[in-house]
């Protein structure tokens, strides 16, 4: 059986890149294609993307006992990635995970199958849903933002650019995946 691949979407704050996942779930994920949850210490919620939320010590615990593929910290926030999305994969499945540009070459290296997918959007489009969602403060969102540029991106990355509707978007990463299929 052929493993499947892994599609990592990352990009910077404001982007939108919970939305547009969003929308690909709810309009049409392709055939044999899974979505994985991220295991996160933020309260459920809290807004932004459908996650697995986990108490510091339930993560730790997780984590001690090897449960994650791939970890990481941002935002003074814990992030993990399950190890059954090791299982999916090695069944033929491909998965379509949110990743973290931070965490890009950890992923790179544990996930032979991988094929990076950036969401990106305009400063101002970015600034603009940071604000509107009103989890940062004015000087949290410009060191946000100041972030954006610092991340080399893989030549090879599928790149969505969402400044316009979040459908737009997603019906683009859907055709890219697609077209890989």
């Amino acid at each position: 059986m052929k493993a499947g691949r892994l599609y990592y979407v990352m990009g910077p704050s404001g982007a939108g890149k919970d939305s547009v996942l969003g929308w690909v779930r709810e309009h049409g994920i392709p055939h044999g294609m899974l979505c994985a949850h991220r295991y996160i210490t933020r309260p459920a919620n809290a807004g932004g993307e459908n996650h697995v939320s986990l108490s510091e010590a339930e993560f730790q615990s997780r984590a001690q006992r090897g449960l994650f593929a791939l970890t990481w910290q941002a935002h003074g926030l814990h992030y993990g990635i399950g190890r059954e999305v090791e299982h999916w994969l090695a069944r033929g499945a491909d998965v379509l995970v949110n990743g973290s540009r931070s965490a890009y070459a950890l992923a790179d290296k544990h996930f032979p199958a991988l094929q990076a997918v950036l969401i990106t959007a305009s400063h101002e489009s970015m600034s603009r849903r940071l604000a509107a969602r009103g989890r940062e403060t004015e000087v949290d969102i410009a060191a946000r933002l100041a972030r954006h540029p610092a991340y080399d991106m893989p030549i090879e990355a599928l790149v969505i650019h969402n400044d316009g509707s979040v459908a737009d978007a997603g019906a683009r990463l859907l055709e890219a995946i697609q077209q890989r299929y």
